[in-house]
């Protein structure tokens, strides 16, 4: 945009704090008045002779047009702009007026918040296309394969029904949930007398898409103040990530979160959700490692209600089933919950592992037998070829999926969309 302007050698001089200099103006931008006023210095070049004069000389590229920015930036190209420009060497010197932070930030220099978690940017692809990506492994052994077997041309018969059970199994839709789609799918062949195979394909998408459902099952918050947000899981599944992601948000909606860092068991666990509480600019309650959890769950809730805290999220130790005694504190952080705010916890939350397939099934059905779990976060989808895991925990279970983790970013962790996940799983291979 500055390629047209003309300058002589530039003087050192000052942008006005609250205004653009004029170096920064496009042409249609200057005044007339301060043409006719440039208009008496002597022997103006042509229009010609300012272009070369342009592409010889340094483009102005600094915030506002600034005369030391103009001496040190190098030459840009004619279509460049404020998204395409490299940063200048020394830049990170240069402090921008507020009037000229309007510019857009570079392109390798992502928007973070103040407390430094990046923020998604308009250029970032939809969820859809990241949902996709993220299920491209589970795509390539169930879609491809379910595309090549349900292929026009070919009969339908029991032989083809019972490939497409071992199908389905691979991509860990799990054994009762796949014959149940097997079974519905024979029963409509055989009601609407179809016989080619082709014609099963859009009957299978509407039989998953009935199992995920496409209602809103995303965690409200807002149903009650303080919200008390219960995270449960085994080690490694990522409950640390998720917490701070889930806090992030929030804090990024302008609500007030508290943590209770309730996993006094593990090594170092208090320390990791200390660094993210920091980050996402949420309070942290906490004792020594080792102390009771009932009591750090006892401290949070007065600590949310004195500082009128919007979402209270409990972190727990990880622990499997076969534990009893992490499953009996567990069972008591529920009762300390309950006796302090009402309604508490509004929201069980399991976070499972993607990666595990059909065992992340069972953990659902062995914690739901301790705490009643209200919806499910699903992490490293985007890591595993199971994704049908999500459809197996809903059908066998009845649980609804309501976050999944598609990426290691701090906007990755997204709310459950039923229709954008059959429409990612079963997307063809080239959309």
């Amino acid at each position: 945009m500055f390629r047209n302007l003309f300058r002589r050698k530039p003087t050192p001089s000052k942008a006005t704090p609250g205004r653009e200099s004029k170096a920064a103006q496009t042409p249609d931008e200057l005044d007339p008045t301060e043409e006719s006023a440039e208009s008496t210095e002597p022997e103006r070049p042509t229009p010609l002779e300012e272009e070369e004069a342009a592409e010889r000389e340094p483009q102005p590229k600094g915030p506002g047009g600034r005369e030391d920015d103009l001496e040190s930036a190098p030459p840009a190209g004619p279509d460049a702009g404020p998204d395409t420009v490299e940063a200048a060497p020394g830049a990170e010197d240069i402090v921008p007026d507020a009037a000229d932070s309007e510019e857009a930030p570079a392109a390798d220099l992502p928007a973070v918040t103040s407390e430094g978690m990046p923020l998604e940017s308009p250029e970032k692809r939809g969820f859809l296309r990241r949902l996709m990506d993220g299920l491209s492994k589970t795509r390539a052994t169930l879609t491809r394969q379910v595309s090549a077997l349900l292929s026009i041309g070919r009969a339908i018969d029991e032989d083809l029904l019972e490939e497409l059970e071992e199908v389905l199994i691979q991509a860990d839709v799990g054994i009762a949930t796949t014959m149940h789609l097997v079974q519905r799918l024979r029963d409509e062949a055989a009601g609407r007398q179809l016989r080619d195979a082709a014609e099963l394909q859009p009957l299978l998408r509407s039989e998953i898409e009935a199992i995920v459902g496409g209602d809103d099952s995303s965690v409200d918050i807002e149903t009650a103040k303080p919200f008390v947000l219960l995270v449960v899981g085994v080690n490694g599944v990522g409950k640390t990530t998720t917490i701070g992601k889930l806090a992030a948000r929030w804090t990024g909606e302008g609500k007030k979160v508290v943590i209770a860092a309730g996993d006094t068991f593990r090594a170092a666990a208090i320390e990791q959700l200390e660094v993210w509480a920091q980050r996402a600019g949420a309070d942290l309650i906490s004792q020594e490692q080792g102390s009771d959890a009932a009591s750090v769950v006892y401290d949070a809730v007065h600590a949310a209600n004195a500082r009128k805290a919007d979402v209270l999220i409990i972190d727990t130790a990880g622990r499997l089933h076969t534990k009893k005694n992490l499953m009996q504190e567990l069972e008591k952080i529920n009762r300390v919950a309950t006796r302090e705010v009402e309604g508490a916890p509004h929201e069980v939350l399991l976070v499972l592992d993607a990666t595990t397939g059909q065992n992340a099934v069972e953990q659902a059905r062995q914690f739901s037998q301790i705490t009643p779990v209200t919806g499910i976060a699903l992490t490293k989808l985007d890591s595993s070829a199971k994704g049908g895991v999500v459809i197996a925990v809903r059908h066998e279970l009845d649980i609804p999926v309501k976050l999944i983790g598609i990426g290691e970013q701090i906007d990755d962790l997204r709310d459950f969309d039923g229709a954008a996940f059959v429409d990612a799983l079963l997307a063809a291979e080239d959309s």
